[in-house]
């Protein structure tokens, strides 16, 4: 007899954590061709120096400490202000830090794809792949092919090591993206003069930290609750000033539509709230974003998020696949579908998500359901070509869908509707699901089967349901048909356990046979009945 398959280890679901901020925006209406003016010089001026802040960072490496630190602010607080000092040090403080976190990804990146190359080139020509490995590679050709791209992955893996043993990153203020944009710019549909604009205006620092007890939560860039702006000048620009103790007060106020409210009662009671001036190019328009930090929120606990039932989801590469369920795992209604398209721009596929989580949360609530079941999907380390070799379409699939951008997405717009979003270990719910609810349930399809599966993991069900009975008799003997076992129990999602010793079983052993006999008949015939058979007549139609 084979051996079964072994399952890996299924993780807990959980009930994901709320957002830590809240970020609003609005726009600079109505602003005078000064105060453009006025606003384009200090985000220059004050961009110049975030460089060479940045510039002196990277090439300190691990040799910097908190002197270090100090010695940079000290230098920025000559040329503008130590607010704007700290404010532009910090930025710094987080650019390198996500700098070095990418490199690390990087390098294991590298290493993942140089594992797979050295375990496909080992071995002979053809060699067919299985489940636990890919073979061999088809021709000679690919073969050579491949061992020139192994040398080059390994001369990249050595440079990236050195990088981050010595602490070297290589950062661009503005964007590699736009950087690169400048060596092409028919590729990218722009003139020169327009690469150039977006160029400086990407680089413009005009960003302030908030601050708790002061005035209106922010001296570098106050906004009053009635939506006055006013920014504290840097020392070589204040003579531009027109306000009292060098403040520049734009023409423009702001009313922030949403969350007007709560943003209105931090500025009134003095707590911190950072600023942020953006000059969108394309548009001509400038936008003031206002930012703040929420105190750390209990969730809510997985009884409560079940008590209600689950609406359990799906992510594909086109839209969410969501179905109702009753507590008790039952599905309920029909599935629903929630489409979207991720091709184009960055912007176009960010509004495309939030279109379908918006309407995916009011039909929710619609329900009744307080909690949503997702797989918690992570594709960061299964996107390598040597991974998926010739599946291209694969590999664009898994890029294209946002998975990290989606689980921010979906947590903090869910916070606001007032629903618990459970997170789950995305394995064998697709095959299971398949398995064991497609065809039970009509018109269903792979991916409703999937998000009903999702749901009863979230509500701490097993997937699978009941087997058929045993095949050759009526007893347990091949075993019980059910695996039941407690939300807590780890080990309620795996394969079907041996036989328990039973008391049949003891019979068989010991050579006994029955003493007792039944207190009914085990036949239909033999049953015993009160009532009487009597034929009415034909023509009684009553």
């Amino acid at each position: 007899m084979a051996d079964k398959k072994q399952l890996r280890t299924i993780d807990l679901p959980f009930v994901a954590v709320g957002p830590s901020g809240v970020a609003l925006r609005d726009r600079l209406k109505h602003l005078a061709p000064k105060d453009e003016k006025v606003l384009r010089l200090v985000g220059e001026h004050q961009g110049r120096l975030a460089c060479l802040d940045l510039k002196a960072r990277c090439e300190a490496g691990h040799k910097h400490d908190n002197d270090a630190w100090a010695s940079r602010k000290r230098d920025l607080t000559e040329q503008s202000s130590s607010r704007i000092a700290g404010a532009i040090t910090k930025a710094t403080h987080d650019q390198y830090g996500l700098a070095r976190r990418c490199l690390l990804a990087h390098v294991q990146n590298l290493e993942a794809g140089i594992r797979t190359l050295r375990h496909r080139l080992s071995l002979p020509i053809g060699e067919k792949g299985s489940k636990r490995g890919p073979g061999g590679y088809r021709s000679k050709g690919e073969w050579f092919h491949k061992s020139r791209r192994l040398a080059t992955l390994e001369h990249r893996l050595d440079v990236a090591r050195d990088d981050w043993k010595t602490g070297h990153v290589r950062v661009v203020r503005g964007g590699r993206r736009l950087l690169k944009n400048r060596h092409n710019l028919q590729a990218a549909q722009l003139t020169e003069r327009e690469w150039r604009q977006r160029w400086e205006a990407e680089r413009w620092f005009l960003a302030a930290d908030g601050e708790s007890g002061k005035r209106f939560g922010n001296e570098t860039i106050r906004v009053t609750p009635d939506g006055e702006v006013s920014i504290k000048m840097p020392a070589p620009l204040a003579h531009l000033a027109n306000s009292k103790h060098g403040r520049y007060v734009l023409a423009s106020k702001v009313a922030f539509a949403h969350r007007g409210d709560e943003w209105r009662d931090r500025t009134e009671a003095n707590r911190a709230v950072a600023y942020r001036i953006h000059y969108h190019v394309e548009r001509g328009r400038w936008y003031l974003t206002a930012s703040w930090t929420r105190p750390a929120v209990q969730t809510m606990p997985p009884a409560t998020a079940r008590a209600k039932g689950m609406v359990g989801v799906d992510t594909n590469a086109d839209h969410f696949a969501a179905y109702r369920l009753d507590r008790h795992g039952n599905p309920v209604g029909d599935p629903r579908r929630f489409h979207y398209d991720l091709s184009g721009t960055a912007d176009h596929r960010d509004a495309q998500i939030r279109h379908a989580l918006t309407r995916l949360l009011h039909w929710t609530k619609q329900t009744g359901a307080q909690a949503i079941g997702i797989e918690n999907l992570d594709f960061a380390a299964e996107k390598t070509r040597e991974k998926h070799g010739r599946k291209k379409r694969f590999r664009q699939l898994i890029c294209g869908m946002p998975t990290g951008k989606l689980k921010a997405r979906i947590v903090s717009m869910a916070a606001e509707h007032g629903i618990a979003i459970v997170a789950v270990d995305p394995a064998y719910t697709s095959m299971w699901g398949d398995q064991h609810w497609r065809k039970p349930l009509i018109s269903m399809t792979r991916h409703d089967a999937a998000s009903v599966a999702i749901g009863r993991r979230a509500l701490g069900h097993p997937i699978r349901r009941r087997t058929a009975p045993p095949q050759h008799h009526q007893s347990d003997g091949a075993g019980h048909r059910t695996l039941q076992a407690d939300h807590g129990d780890r080990g309620r999602e795996e394969t079907r356990r041996p036989v328990a010793e039973r008391a049949h079983d003891a019979r068989h052993r010991t050579g006994t046979t029955r003493t007792r006999g039944t207190s009914a008949s085990k036949t239909v015939r033999d049953a015993r009945s009160s009532g009487t058979w009597v034929q009415g007549s034909l023509l009684d139609t009553v």
